[in-house]
């Protein structure tokens, strides 16, 4: 995992792209004045992120409105006491 300075990526970038392209490097960082900034990745490396719905299904019983609706008095208990409403 090479570091390069930002100013020889700049000169450099076609030369660092097809390095991560081909596979001869990983990933290269890119640094401003000694620090790591970026990291320069093939775009095949980049995670997918990958939307599972359904995993809460039966974990909790379903509402009806009225269900509902009367969940608000106990909210109401909890932040205020039973002295408001």
């Amino acid at each position: 995992m090479p570091t390069v300075n930002m100013l020889e990526a700049k000169t450099s970038l076609s030369r660092l792209v097809e390095a991560v392209e081909s596979g001869a490097e990983k990933e290269i960082i890119i640094a401003r004045n000694g620090k790591p900034a970026a990291k320069l990745v093939p775009l095949d490396a980049a995670p997918e992120k990958k939307l599972r719905l359904g995993l809460a299904r039966g974990k909790y019983p379903s509402l009806d409105y009225e269900a509902f609706q009367a969940l608000d008095a106990e909210v109401a208990r909890m932040f205020y006491g039973d002295d408001e409403k």
